[in-house]
């Protein structure tokens, strides 16, 4: 660690405890006097936003933490890290908030899409090569949100009860993994309770994170999760955001009173100075950058969505070779306005999209493709089209935004080229202002109603040319007011219009007496909702287009009410009425492909009557063109699933994430995701480790060592198994060899089976070759106020999926 005390002894009481609260939503106090300059942190994880969320500022977007995790792929996880490092030196971002590492406990969870997967061996090796990649190239990452964060209902105020054994080899792991193996530099304490304290008061954060796992950085809490002095007394270093909280004056009086040591402010200040001398923003210090990368954004964007792409099924139809495809339908609301990402904080504005359409007529050029949305899947407000709104005071595309006082005048102004606005922090003076203007022309392509609407909370005033059409008052459903920022409820009202015909739209919003998160940010929406059109016309009109083409594409997803931040799923239903859509085209063209545009699992209940099935995920900016590399054949679909999809929601044998009377059980312990699956004895859809490729592999062999032994090293050690496999396909290709370990005689309660190791491998067609996949020792052992190996013999299992093992070795442990 380097040195940084004698900076310490020059800072007053006042000035050390100033370092321990945000200077505003995104930043830390400088202290010149030392030679530290602010940190600028950054949401991500899948892209960098920077420090506003702007669309004249965009950021390249990545694949959701899903896709990555899909890719089972360590490698691609550290070129991740290192891509979205390239995005954070280019805003001047010190800290990405991420990777997210938190588990699928239950497929309900609103935002899986940003987590990695139900195994946390998997989320483990992926969350440190993440973090590997990012701080190699001198960007700090922030794994998140510690811990058992794992669902959204009652997320500032449930009480997750959990047993030590489940912490220890579940919920902690994939932390353990990303502080010992990958030495992060920041760790997120969550807003919930464990066990009856909150995270940033908890134990946890001092045993095992700093005395058994060696953590020297900083735990930086969650927006607004630090509630208490009482939480200057734990192991909690960096409250955000600021400047307002509850340390700041009341604990330097803590200090001088002596309920909280001045010693605990001392060790939180120099966690904090380390950390800057790390991304280099304490003068004298060189920043910590040990493999400097120029990996593009964009492109490995791309990359990265097909290598997470998975292949659920193919009938033989995939991939498509483009001389021989004179027609395709394509059809589906998201393969025009693809999901690229989930909601929340997670969000970025990139500067492009590609959509699954776009990508296919880039990739088709010879080929005569044909739209149909099929159904209207987007709920709440859709943002007015920049080709249609001119600003009028500049003329030029766009949105002129003002904030006005009391008595009308102007304090602030921006040109905006969106009319789907948000502030976390920057210049706009939030706290200052009585009333936010909006005003464009704005131009429609049609005559007739036009549902003019606005997505806030609180209360709201729409005019068009002059005449007030809507004044409305908004409120949040729930307690969770960030969640309602960042998603927040809506209103409209019905204009008359004419095709061609500028109207003058204004929408004023009052801003007096906002208090709390909501004094300093804001989201507004100008725009409209979605048309309301019998959905069997869509469906018939989809049908017709399918009928007439060689081939059909449907995409299938989920809504921005369905995947976010701030809220669980009730459903794993596709929303709308897109299963009858899928029926209906597939009944109508033998050679329908359906991509599935979501986050986390959804139920098919039509995937035996499709001819192939893809999951994309939120594939990010690049999705459109990794789509149409799949179905061409121009790229693998190297994905393997992360987390087990049912066939009924009913079967789902870990479910619940609504709290009973505060408190979230986790009765399950240990039996997480597929383990739960396994036990329960319920086949699923898909199970964890599924996905096809375009060739086929054999596994030849498998050679483990004939004992294992435990050893006092935090993983104990690594042990090779070594798995022989040939490609026994038409061409090159990639699989995913996965290990799993089982006791059935054992004496302690354990899973059927858990993974134990994977690695990727491409191949040649006919050739072969031996993959070493390593085994940490820890894989034998189990928690009991310590880990213990029980003595007896384990079964190492090789093979395709938790349920596809042909391959088999025994190993032994000894005490």
């Amino acid at each position: 660690m380097t040195d940084v005390r004698p900076l310490l002894a020059r800072l007053t009481l006042e000035e050390k405890v100033a370092l321990l609260t945000g200077r505003d939503f995104w930043t830390t106090w400088p202290n010149e006097k030392i030679g530290l300059r602010r940190m600028l942190l950054s949401d991500g994880p899948a892209g960098v936003r920077g420090e506003v969320w702007d669309e004249r500022d965009p950021s390249a977007s990545f694949p959701s933490g899903s896709a990555l995790s899909s890719s089972w792929d360590c490698e691609i996880a550290r070129r991740y890290g290192a891509a979205v490092a390239v995005e954070a030196r280019r805003k001047g971002v010190d800290v990405v908030l991420g990777p997210t590492i938190n588990l699928h406990r239950s497929p309900l969870g609103g935002r899986h899409f940003e987590a990695f997967s139900e195994d946390p061996l998997l989320t483990g090796e992926l969350g440190a090569a993440f973090v590997e990649g990012s701080q190699a190239n001198g960007i700090a990452a922030t794994p998140k949100h510690y811990v058992a964060n794992d669902s959204e209902t009652d997320r500032f105020t449930v009480d997750v009860r959990v047993s030590d054994r489940a912490l220890r080899e579940v919920y902690l792991a994939p932390f353990e993994k990303t502080v010992v193996q990958a030495h992060a530099w920041l760790v997120m304490s969550a807003y919930n309770s464990i066990n009856g304290a909150t995270a940033t008061e908890n134990d946890l954060l001092e045993t095992p994170l700093n005395d058994e796992w060696g953590f020297d950085g900083v735990v930086i809490s969650d927006w607004t999760a630090v509630r208490s002095i009482a939480s200057a007394r734990a192991s909690q270093d960096l409250v955000m955001p600021g400047p307002d909280g509850p340390w700041g004056a009341a604990l330097v009086a803590a200090v001088r009173d002596g309920s909280v040591p001045e010693a605990a402010v001392d060790r939180k200040v120099i966690r904090i100075l380390q950390l800057a001398a790390r991304v280099g923003a304490l003068a004298g210090f060189e920043p910590e950058v040990t493999l400097p990368e120029a990996e593009d954004p964009v492109a490995f964007a791309r990359e990265a969505a097909a290598a997470g792409t998975v292949l659920l099924t193919n009938r033989g139809e995939l991939p498509w070779i483009p001389a021989e495809l004179p027609s395709l339908a394509v059809i589906g609301h998201n393969a025009a306005v693809a999901r690229i990402q989930g909601g929340g904080s997670a969000t970025v504005v990139p500067e492009t999209v590609v959509s699954p359409l776009d990508g296919l007529r880039a990739a088709l050029p010879n080929t005569d493709i044909t739209y149909a949305p099929g159904v209207i899947v987007h709920s709440g407000v859709l943002p007015l089209p920049l080709s249609r709104m001119v600003n009028p005071h500049t003329g030029e595309p766009g949105v002129r935004v003002a904030f006005a006082d009391a008595a009308g005048a102007e304090l602030y102004t921006e040109d905006r080229r969106a009319s789907d606005l948000l502030w976390f922090g920057g210049s706009a003076p939030i706290a200052d202002s009585a009333t936010l203007i909006l005003e464009t022309h704005f131009t429609p392509e049609t005559s007739g109603e036009f549902p003019l609407a606005f997505a806030a909370l609180g209360t709201a005033r729409l005019l068009a040319d002059g005449e007030e059409v809507l004044a409305a008052t908004t409120e949040a459903e729930g307690a969770d007011l960030g969640a309602a920022l960042l998603s927040p409820p809506s209103l409209s009202a019905p204009i008359t219009v004419t095709a061609g015909t500028s109207v003058h739209l204004r929408a004023e919003f009052d801003l007096r007496d906002r208090t709390g998160l909501l004094a300093r940010s804001l989201a507004f929406t100008l725009g409209t909702t979605p048309p309301q059109i019998d959905p069997q016309v869509l469906i018939d009109e989809a049908v017709q287009a399918a009928r007439a083409a060689t081939a059909a594409v449907i995409v299938v997803g989920t809504n921005s009410n369905v995947e976010s931040e701030g809220h669980d799923r009730t459903s794993l239903s596709l929303p709308g009425f897109q299963d009858d859509l899928v029926r209906a085209v597939a009944a109508a063209n033998p050679r329908t492909v359906v991509v599935v545009n979501a986050g986390s699992p959804v139920l098919l209940p039509w995937r035996d009557e499709v001819a192939a099935v893809l999951v994309g995920y939120f594939g990010g900016q690049e999705s459109g063109n990794a789509v149409a590399d799949i179905l061409t054949g121009a790229a693998e679909p190297g994905g393997r699933l992360p987390t087990t999809w049912p066939v009924g929601q009913e079967d789902v044998p870990v479910l619940d994430t609504v709290p009973v009377d505060g408190n979230l059980e986790y009765s399950e312990g240990i039996h997480v995701g597929y383990r739960a699956w396994l036990s329960a004895g319920t086949q699923p859809a898909f199970p964890f480790g599924h996905g096809l490729g375009y060739t086929t592999f054999r596994f030849d062999s498998i050679k483990a060592p004939e004992e294992v032994v435990a050893s006092e090293e935090p993983f104990g050690g690594t042990i090779t198994v070594s798995v022989g496999v040939t490609n026994t396909g038409p061409r090159s290709g990639k699989h995913v060899v996965q290990v799993y370990a089982a006791r059935p005689d054992s004496a302690v309660d354990r899973p059927v089976r858990w993974l134990a190791g994977f690695q990727p491998v491409w191949l040649e067609p006919g050739s072969s070759t031996v993959v070493d996949v390593e085994v940490d020792v820890r894989t034998f052992a189990h928690w009991d106020k310590g880990w213990h190996y029980e003595p007896g013999s384990f079964t190492l299992s090789a093979g395709s999926s938790a349920v596809d093992l042909p391959l088999e070795a025994t190993i032994r442990t000894g005490n």
